[in-house]
């Protein structure tokens, strides 16, 4: 049953994260910072999609994904079309592992200590959750204060 909580709420973040990306009116938009503003909607964009397919699809689904996190943070005038494009493979692949997971996977201890401490599977799907939400809502914040 929380495996198909989780489903549903990495869905709908995702599919809200798309409709971010696709919201600025002006492209070079995503990538501008301002004043206190370090990190670009497009830039913390790319950091979700390298995330989620590290820690949910390449260590949890064995997909294969490498990722580079200084490329998530360096990259720049990435196209809105490419980004989506992003988006909607990463929550291909979240869906995809997660329908691989019972419950008792999510009791089972996940694979690494990317926290700096042992947690279990289902802990650590529901911390990157969060970092999902919490990222999702800078973007939204970033696009109605820079999108001019």
């Amino acid at each position: 049953m929380i495996t198909e909580s989780l489903k549903s709420l990495y869905a709908r973040d995702l599919n809200k994260l798309k409709t971010e990306i696709e919201s600025y009116q002006n492209e070079k938009s995503l990538w501008e910072t301002d004043k206190n503003i370090l990190n670009s909607g497009g830039n913390l964009c790319l950091h979700l999609v390298g995330n989620l397919n590290h820690y949910v699809g390449a260590i949890l689904g064995n997909s294969g994904y490498v990722r580079n996190r200084e490329l998530e943070f360096s990259l720049k005038n990435i196209p809105k079309t490419e980004l989506t494009e992003k988006v909607e493979g990463t929550l291909d692949i979240v869906i995809k592992t997660l329908n691989q997971l019972n419950g008792n996977d999510l009791e089972k201890e996940y694979p690494l200590e990317a926290l700096g401490y042992k947690m279990t599977t289902g802990y650590f799907l529901t911390h990157l959750f969060g970092h999902l939400s919490y990222h999702l809502g800078q973007i939204n914040y970033h696009r109605r204060l820079l999108d001019v």
